[in-house]
């Protein structure tokens, strides 16, 4: 778990990992449509991340039973795919990992199931959009703080909830390592920002309050008053010349 500073080397297998799980989430998107089943979903993560040269990170760790996580509407994260149909009016939440030569890459989106409210769906934007305001803080002399602060003050300045317990994470031969990521705290706090270091942010943020529940499952994460989510995540490397998303076949959010 402890923190590592990359290589050009090791940046070049995680980029080649965040590349496979860039594709996949294209694939994803585009399946994702009333009728689908969350458990075909996963059938057709597995089988991409393989076909494009990777391994599923998800399957396994800590004993989670399936390749991706889809978490439906008032479910944040960690939601297990079943036999439960996609919807029109849903809000669904991939997660999504793989592992090239035992580097990882680790990414989230949420869509807009056909008709949902402005509401929702301004959501779902401005959950990207604070993700983009973390990475963009994420450039060298910087602290982990300064991405905490700059997703929660966007957030909280359009009246979201941030959910507190689950947060953002290093990131490298170890799906999860340090440093943790908070998606809220004030700025010029925590560690300070280097060249090389790789790190996954992901905001969730809520219609209503930031409290959460565990499911009977014991991993799926819901809003505890049942208001709806989204979660977006991408895992960058902080560089000299500022930061590049290794999940993005572009290199940007």
């Amino acid at each position: 778990m402890a923190i590592s500073i990359k290589s050009s080397r090791e940046i070049d297998l995680m980029r080649k990992a965040g590349h496979i799980v860039a594709r996949v989430l294209d694939i994803l998107r585009d399946a994702s449509k009333p009728g689908t089943t969350t458990a075909e979903l996963d059938d057709i993560a597995r089988k991409e991340i393989i076909a494009l040269g990777g391994k599923p990170s998800f399957i396994g760790y800590l004993d989670y039973p399936a390749h991706i996580c889809t978490s439906f509407n008032e479910e944040i994260v960690h939601g297990i795919p079943s036999n439960r149909k996609i919807e029109d009016g849903d809000v669904l939440s991939i997660d999504c990992g793989a592992i090239y030569e035992g580097y990882h890459g680790d990414a989230a989106i949420s869509l807009c199931i056909g008709d949902v409210p402005d509401q929702t769906s301004q959501l779902i934007e401005d959950t990207r959009l604070s993700m983009i305001e973390g990475i963009e803080s994420s450039t060298v002399g910087n602290r982990i703080g300064d991405i905490s602060n700059a997703i929660q003050v966007y957030a909280e300045a359009r009246g979201y909830g941030v959910i507190r317990e689950y947060v953002g994470h290093g990131i490298g031969t170890e799906m999860h390592q340090e440093p943790m990521v908070p998606n809220y705290g004030p700025a010029g706090k925590g560690l300070a920002l280097a060249n090389g270091l790789a790190i996954a942010i992901e905001p969730m943020l809520t219609l209503g309050g930031w409290q959460t529940k565990l499911g009977g499952d014991k991993w799926t994460v819901s809003t505890e008053d049942g208001s709806i989510s989204a979660h977006w995540e991408h895992s960058i490397v902080v560089l000299d010349d500022g930061p590049e998303v290794l999940t993005s076949l572009t290199g940007r959010p």
